[in-house]
């Protein structure tokens, strides 16, 4: 079973961020730019929160605010849930399922390393699954 670690060795791109008093707006627009649903919110390297579009969706969409006129930290989700490099695949999909949420960062001793989707991880296991398959197959043929 892959690592943290080592789907974070090959996902693309870095990590994307923003601080707490970004407005709305700016969020989704750098959200929008990197086409991704969450941006960890981070003030000097210490993570403070996250917004992701549910949190746009259901505290300013529905609450009548505006994402012009709204800081981040005032609706982000202040209490983040984690992994660690060394927990895997398998074990996020479990956390992710339980808790209800999309996005995971990847912390090692207070380090952001990255953040992971429910996408990386489902492209995760069906690559894995897919392996699997492939080895089988190949023994069933030998």
């Amino acid at each position: 079973m892959q690592t943290v670690r080592q789907l974070l060795a090959q996902k693309k791109g870095g990590l994307i961020t923003v601080g707490p008093d970004a407005t709305v707006f700016q969020a989704l627009q750098i959200m929008a730019e990197h086409d991704i649903g969450a941006v960890l919110v981070m003030d000097m390297g210490d993570v403070l929160g996250i917004f992701s579009e549910r949190d746009y969706a259901r505290r300013i969409v529905l609450q009548g605010r505006t994402s012009a006129g709204t800081k981040v930290r005032d609706i982000m989700t202040s209490k983040v849930v984690y992994v660690r490099p060394e927990q895997t695949v398998a074990e996020c999909m479990a956390l992710m399922t339980e808790k209800r949420f999309r996005h995971l960062p990847v912390l090692e001793e207070d380090k952001v390393l990255g953040l992971l989707s429910i996408g990386d991880l489902v492209r995760a296991t069906i690559d894995e699954q897919q392996f699997v398959i492939e080895q089988l197959v190949n023994y069933i043929r030998a």
